[in-house]
Order: structure tokens, then sequence, then C-alpha cells
């Protein structure tokens, strides 16, 4: 199967085994109670050993698969040999034996660029952390999961595959998926898709009819995102963390428009969740309408913020404010 399969289609069932097993490391690192929790750039910008073990994971995994393959992670990690027991060779059988869209059939290894985000919400996860009790035991991690906040919904692994600067592909592992079914429950779970052929793992639905229901940061916000959220006269306003969360809530029928008036957002939080989006026909773009771009030599930071919808995105793309328009420069 593999040999005849297209490139692209074998990267996707790669990615999807390898981010399974990543959502396997990071619920390890979290029963484990140890986070090895680091600083990068202060208290709202962390680093978990989750984060380092997830990445090295993927990157080996997909690097020893696709040796011409250019990869990008959010993670600045040393060189280093990769554990044995982080890589992962096999394939997902049900992406194998879709038909690739004939745009991208006979796309080379080396014409493709994988963006990785390895946690997606770290900030929620490590506050989740610390309203475990460690060492954790079964029980008290489901208890813990059921807390209010359900800080563990927003942790997500995304990785995007992108070409010639357009997101064409991608894979969200939600690795706590399902916790609030009990402690026998299966937890995790991944959604993927490709443009032309659409995407899997979920139930698509829309918001109920008229309303407007914004979804944005829940520990990122400013005046610019604020007044945007507002100018969208939502009926309601969802604050929660992550980008691959946020392009969820949007599939699910649970947000109408995933708002971020500012910077902040890199290619890697968006590259998956975009490939997604767009395979079931919705949209994201900076504030300004523009598409971000994911050749390997761009820069890292979604200058001109997020916006992204599945349905309706010009009504909600003409009304940012003309101040914010202007205090953003798209790239």
């Amino acid at each position: 199967m593999a040999s005849s399969t297209a490139v692209v289609m074998r990267l996707l069932a790669s990615a999807y085994a390898v981010a399974e097993k990543a959502g396997t490391i990071v619920r390890r690192v979290l029963h484990s109670g140890d986070l090895g929790i680091v600083e990068k750039t202060g208290v709202n910008d962390l680093q978990t050993l989750a984060d380092r073990l997830v990445q090295k994971s993927i990157c080996a995994s997909l690097s020893k698969s696709f040796p011409k393959l250019t990869i990008i992670g959010e993670e600045d990690l040393p060189s280093e040999a990769v554990e044995e027991e982080l890589i992962e060779t096999s394939q997902y059988d049900l992406i194998l034996q879709k038909r690739c869209p004939d745009e991208y059939s006979s796309l080379k290894e080396e014409e493709l660029v994988v963006w990785v985000d390895p946690l997606d919400g770290t900030k929620e996860y490590t506050e989740a952390a610390r309203l475990m009790d460690s060492p954790v035991v079964v029980q008290k991690q489901l208890q813990a999961y059921r807390a209010p906040t359900r800080l563990l919904d927003h942790v997500t692994v995304l990785i995007g595959i992108a070409y010639r600067g357009k997101a064409i592909a991608g894979v969200i592992n939600q690795p706590f998926y399902n916790y609030q079914m009990g402690v026998d429950a299966t937890l995790g779970r991944t959604l993927w898709g490709i443009l032309g052929l659409g995407a899997f793992g979920f139930q698509l639905q829309d918001v109920p009819e008229g309303k407007r229901i914004v979804t944005t940061t829940r520990s990122h916000s400013n005046k610019l995102v604020t007044d945007t959220v507002q100018a969208m006269d939502p009926h309601d306003v969802i604050r929660v963390g992550g980008a691959g969360n946020k392009i969820i809530q949007l599939v699910e029928g649970k947000a109408s428009a995933y708002v971020f008036a500012s910077p902040g957002c890199k290619k890697w939080d968006t590259c998956a969740p975009e490939a997604i989006l767009h395979a079931v026909g919705g949209k994201l773009t900076d504030m300004h309408g523009n598409a971000y771009r994911y050749d390997a030599d761009v820069k890292h930071m979604n200058s001109a913020g997020v916006l992204a919808t599945l349905r309706n995105h010009q009504y909600y793309a003409s009304r940012v404010p003309q101040a914010v328009l202007q205090a953003l420069q798209s790239d």
C-alpha cells in the first residue's frame, strides 16, 4: 500500500500515528506529577517535559520516514540522540486507503514543510496539573479533570503540512478528550484533514442559527482583543486556551468565530488547525482578511492576529475596528 500511495497521504498517515503517540506522552507526563516546567520568556510562556518529549518524538519519527522533509517545531531543543521508545514508524491505515486529491498526488517530500506545536495549551496543562495532587492516582486524575475550569480540554498536539506556503493538511490530537466519561474511559482522539478530501475524527456542526458566539484567548488578552470581540456584537464569548482547541470549537458548533486581534500566535499554532478548518469549508486569515503563508523561511509570528470562522467570514472581517487594523500590520 505505502509504495503506491501519494507521499502527502503517507506523511499524513504517519503524522496521525505519531500524534497518537504524542497524546500518550502528554498524559503520561501529567500522571507522573513531575512536569519539568521551564519558563521561556515568562510565566505565560512555559515549556514542560511533555513539550520536549513530544517534539523530539514527532520530529525524529517523521524525519526517519521522510528524510527530505522540512520540519519546524516550536521548541528550540539541542540536537541529540532520540530514545528509540519515542520513535513511531507506523501509519494510520484508514488514511492510506483514502484517495489523494489529484492536485497533491505527485508532491515530493522535499516540497513539503511540517509545522509542529508539541503541546498547544501549555499554560492550561500546567494550571490543571497544579489542581491535582501529586503523586497522582487514576481516581484523583479523573476527579481533577472534572474541575469546573476543564482546562485539559484546551490541550492539543498540532502537526500541520504546508505546500508552496499553503496549509494543505493537518492533524490535531486532543489527549484528554472523553475524560468526563469516567475511570474506564479511553482518553484522547485525533482529528485530521486534507484539502480536497475533507476532515475526519469529529462530527461537523454549525452553531445554532442566528447565534454569534466568539471564542477568544483566556490568558493573552489586551485592549485590541477586547475591542475587536465587542465589535463582533456576540451573543456569547468563550475564553479558552489553545489555537487547536478554538478551531475544534468552530467545527463542532460551539463557536462561530475565533477572534484574536493581537500578535502572539505562531505558524505552528495555526497551520494544522487552518488546514482542517479549510478542509470543511471554513476560513482562517489575519485580521485584515489576508491568508498566512507557511513557507520554511517565513517569520514565525502571526503578527496581524487571527480571525477564523466556519461560515460568514466576511461578516466578522467587516466588523474589525479600523483602529485595530491600523495597529496590526499585515505580513
